[in-house]
């Protein structure tokens, strides 16, 4: 098979469209021929070469994907040769063929696409573990969304307003925010233009965002125990500014305030499993009836890998950029 390979860590150009050896599914396992695999901020620091795939995992980057079951390995049920899937990886996306545990497999929902599922898994079971199993966001309270036209932001958004929760994001620029409103975003907040804690108070007359996203990291540390309200729930998911940062204590503790860090790639399989049966239980009914639908940037072929690198970090996307395999 052909998959894209990083023989050396660098720049988009690291990526490299070669031939490979087949992967073959091992206890547990299902092979998928990929139709597409999307890309995620993950598989630009694996390029980079600051975040390597757990041990075990495929070498070649790609956190899902979407395709049709090739073959079982030892022990597989519930699934059959020709059924249509997409799959939470740990690494192996960017390929024509890759070995996906049985647990991380789902089906394509009802209304979607083949390729567009693609779109799905790791947006879905990263919304769904953070703002809800961990962050238990409910009805009628405020989440604030950081990155609201990010593949994440964009599955927030849907998914919270579909179950009665009242949606914040910031975003950069005007057109953003206006495709962030587009899909439910009740409280719009430029971060070039707005300071962000100003402008959750003032939405919440003083109380806060009962839950944040926040794919930033240390860069809003500070500022995101501010706009908590009390009792709010702080998800961290990103780096994006930077891994250190002062915590005030005091404010935290005035808040009565949580803060959980995850990282969804390095979980163990049964962890994994559990929040991709908890996907879909909850969120792939709502795909099916049209109140949560996959955004999709653009398309491009899997072997330009390196040009969806380049579209992602200049973040001038909406949702996410889907990568199309050669037999698609």
């Amino acid at each position: 098979m052909h998959a894209i390979t990083i023989p050396e860590p660098g720049g988009p150009e690291a990526l490299v469209w070669a031939e490979v050896p087949d992967p073959v599914p091992g206890e547990g396992e299902v092979l998928v021929d990929v139709v597409a695999s999307a890309v995620n901020r993950a598989d630009v620091l694996q390029r980079q070469g600051h975040y390597d795939p757990p041990p075990g995992s495929s070498v070649y980057p790609g956190l899902e994907c979407a395709g049709r079951v090739a073959a079982l390995g030892p022990g597989v049920t519930g699934w059959a040769v020709g059924d249509e899937v997409c799959a939470l990886l740990a690494g192996g996306g960017y390929a024509e063929k890759v070995v996906v545990p049985a647990g991380q497999l789902l089906p394509v929902p009802t209304g979607v696409s083949l390729a567009e599922a693609a779109a799905l898994p790791e947006v879905a079971c990263t919304v769904w573990s953070n703002v809800f199993m961990l962050g238990r966001l409910t009805a009628g309270e405020t989440l604030l969304l950081h990155g609201g036209g990010s593949g994440i932001g964009t599955m927030g958004i849907q998914v919270a307003k579909a179950l009665g929760a009242r949606v914040a994001v910031t975003a950069g620029g005007p057109e953003k925010l206006a495709r962030c409103a587009e899909l439910g975003a009740d409280i719009l907040i430029d971060y070039r233009e707005q300071d962000f804690v100003t402008e959750i108070r003032k939405a919440t007359d003083g109380a806060g965002a009962d839950v944040i996203l926040d794919i930033v990291g240390a860069k809003y540390l500070a500022q995101n125990v501010k706009a908590l309200a009390v009792n709010g729930r702080l998800a961290v998911i990103g780096m994006q500014g930077g891994v250190k940062a002062e915590l005030n204590i005091g404010a935290l503790l005035s808040k009565r305030g949580t803060i959980t860090a995850t990282s969804l790639r390095a979980r163990p399989r049964a962890e994994k499993a559990a929040i991709v049966a908890a996907v879909r239980d909850n969120v792939w009914p709502l795909v099916a009836d049209g109140r949560v639908r996959p955004i999709v940037d653009r398309t491009l072929p899997m072997a330009e890998a390196a040009e969806a690198h380049r579209v992602l970090e200049s973040s001038t996307h909406v949702g996410k950029i889907l990568l199309l395999a050669p037999t698609a």
